[in-house]
């Protein structure tokens, strides 16, 4: 990790492989507008459609890089096709920036690769969760985008374990931040209207999940909580929010909405897959539904948490150690066992009858949030960055 002042006057670029409204773009979004409002020279760089541009507008300076349009039929040939189309574009683009901070593990294998040509820039990597790859030469690419960044982020504590234990990375926390002002409460007349298009006009109790039916998500768990409540004669349903992955989660996917007739759940009237939403009508079914339903099996930070918390929904998470790093057991969320239906039968059927447990969790949430902000995240990245300049020029 060498360096001339030269490189102290160049640019950040926060780099991620998709312009998909999941986890790690949101952050990289947010942290890119914070450290932008805070003067510091970012640039954002992605893989997408140019001519679609980002899920939503900013003011960061962005560039959306064309994603490859002809790969091969397997995840392996579009996770290697990415990362030749990102390495390639930043081949080009290097010489503009000091440290490329990459969001996800395509970013970090593409930019270390530039930097191992010869260009003068330091890799950065926050790993917000390790993907859960099956093939042997996958699972090593997500292995190498550990092993090869210079440094390496982390937003809980969890995660700096897990990066140690297993990687031998040290690692430093910066956590997330939480945007108060994003998901605000929609026009009159739109929680009404959201409500009715899922039959819940009439008072039924909507539990909203947000991620799409995957296996991290723990859907199926949900479904089948779902189920128990229903036949508890507990008049409740489910509405999906989300399904963009890189990753091909169809058979999960099948599976999972294959079992709703044996469960006695009808799609469309107890479970709706809503899909991709725009930033307003997410904000409106956070504001529309009655409470979240997320029993994750596995986490980086859960930053829908945090969106939920923010407009006032109460939350069912799972008892995952990141969470617990914010949130507690029946004060500021219910967190049953993982991957254990009947656990999250009994926290939902709780939650749907326990009109107070609900306002003393909405309050628990409430008072967390200023516990983390995009402000204070931005201030610390900015530390580090200023660490790396001082060594690259020392």
């Amino acid at each position: 990790m060498t360096g001339t002042g030269d490189r102290v006057r160049r640019g950040l670029a926060l780099v991620s492989h998709s312009t998909k409204p999941r986890g790690g773009l949101v952050h990289t979004l947010s942290l890119a507008e914070e450290l932008h409002r805070q003067g510091v020279p970012v640039h954002l760089l992605t893989l997408g459609d140019p001519a679609v541009g980002l899920f939503r507008r900013t003011d960061v300076p962005n560039t959306v890089l064309q994603a490859p349009t002809k790969v091969g039929d397997t995840l392996d040939d579009k996770v290697f096709a990415s990362i030749d189309t990102l390495a390639a574009a930043l081949a080009e683009l290097a010489g503009d920036y000091d440290i490329l901070h990459a969001q996800d593990c395509i970013a970090a294998r593409a930019a270390a690769r530039v930097r191992d040509a010869g260009a003068p820039i330091t890799v950065v990597r926050t790993v917000h969760h390790v993907d859960d790859f099956t093939t042997p030469a996958l699972i090593n690419c997500s292995r190498q985008a550990i092993v090869e960044p210079d440094r390496i982020l982390v937003v809980s504590e969890q995660w700096r374990r897990i990066m140690r234990d297993d990687y031998g990375r040290d690692a430093d926390i910066v956590p997330n931040g939480v945007d108060l002002g994003r998901f605000a409460k929609p026009a009159d007349g739109t929680i009404e209207e959201l409500r009715a298009r899922i039959g819940a006009g009439d008072g039924r109790f909507v539990f909203l999940a947000v991620g799409g039916v995957e296996p991290r998500k723990g859907t199926v768990h949900a479904f089948r909580a779902l189920a128990q409540l229903k036949r508890d004669g507990v008049d409740a349903t489910l509405a999906v929010v989300g399904g963009h992955s890189f990753q091909d989660y169809t058979p999960y996917r099948d599976a999972a909405l294959a079992e709703l007739p044996e469960l006695g759940l009808e799609l469309g009237h107890d479970v709706h897959l809503l899909g991709t939403v725009s930033e307003a009508d997410l904000a409106g079914w956070y504001h529309a539904a009655d409470a979240l339903c997320f029993p994750s099996v596995k986490e980086g930070w859960g930053l829908v948490v945090f969106e939920a918390m923010a407009a006032g929904l109460p939350v069912i998470a799972s008892d995952l150690d990141v969470f617990h790093e914010y949130l507690e057991d029946g004060v500021s969320a219910l967190l049953p066992p993982v991957e254990d239906s009947d656990g999250l039968a009994q926290a939902m059927r709780t939650m749907v009858r326990d009109a107070a447990l609900r306002d003393r969790l909405r309050a628990g949430g409430e008072a967390i949030l200023p516990r983390f902000s995009w402000e204070a995240s931005a201030r610390r990245h900015r530390e580090i960055y200023d660490e790396i300049r001082d060594a690259a020029t020392s």
